[in-house]
């Protein structure tokens, strides 16, 4: 009798363990399909990866691990022109903020009611846009990003559209080789840059949840990160050790993460 009650529960661990992670995908607004993964069980955070990146970017990261491990329930997707998900080549694809919108579908698809979320470089451009259109959040994380996203005529945005359009500079030609050196697909990666959601100070100003804006003590590349702080009624800054493309997979910054979504 109790070696049928260790197998029962044995059977049923790892029943629960092929639930509490799946990856999938779902069709979108336009019928592009949208890659995602769904870990672990609880509060729901959202991680949003960044530029010239996927979902798995967050694989080996501190964050993810202690996340999963403190018990929350982690939902990861690829951005459309990214990883998994589908790779559009018009314009049209991109435009009107169609990546938040796929974020918002994405969180009905799976009927999560309330979440945290957390982006990343190109991935906090995302997030700031979806804090104005989704009150579901309940606290946001805005990393390795400064000021500089808010003004539509951003130079560095149009600098790297115009890169994956083929006019690469001395500053860009870095990110296109590496680009070119996973086979992801520019066309997309100019779009993306091409139609990046802007969100204005004045936006932000609105937005009335805690949100942490958290950079590397290397990491300028985005402009002022406490400009961007004291752009919302309930900012906060830290810096943490780290470079832009590394301080997202340290464990400084998975601390701090994790301490202000507590």
């Amino acid at each position: 009798m109790a070696s049928r009650y260790f197998l029962l529960c044995l059977l049923l661990m790892t029943l629960s363990q092929a639930v509490s992670s799946q990856s999938g995908k779902f069709e979108s607004f336009d019928g592009t399909q949208i890659a995602y993964t769904d870990e672990g069980s609880g509060e729901t955070i959202l991680l949003l990866h960044g530029f010239i990146n996927s979902r798995k970017s967050w694989d080996k990261t501190a964050l993810k691990k202690d996340l999963l491990n403190a018990g929350y329930r982690v939902i990861i997707p690829d951005l459309r022109g990214n990883g998994d998900s589908d790779k559009p080549q018009t314009e049209e694809a991109y435009q009107d903020n169609a990546e938040v919108k796929d974020v918002l579908l994405l969180m009905n698809h799976l009927n999560i009611e309330k979440y945290k979320a957390v982006g990343y470089s190109r991935g906090s451009i995302v997030l700031a846009k979806l804090l104005t259109e989704d009150d579901s959040i309940k606290k946001a994380v805005l990393g390795g990003m400064g000021i500089d996203f808010t003004n539509a005529d951003w130079d560095r945005r149009i600098m790297f559209a115009k890169a994956f359009d083929g006019e690469v500079n001395e500053e860009t030609k870095g990110a296109v080789d590496y680009a070119k050196s996973i086979h992801a697909d520019l066309r997309s990666l100019h779009l993306q840059q091409k139609f990046q959601p802007v969100t204005s100070v004045s936006e932000l100003n609105k937005i009335a949840i805690g949100v942490l804006v958290i950079c590397g003590d290397e990491d300028n590349d985005n402009g002022n990160a406490q400009e961007l702080s004291i752009a919302f009624k309930n900012g906060s800054l830290k810096r943490v050790p780290g470079d832009h493309n590394g301080t997202y997979k340290t464990i400084g910054f998975s601390l701090s993460v994790l301490q202000f979504l507590d």
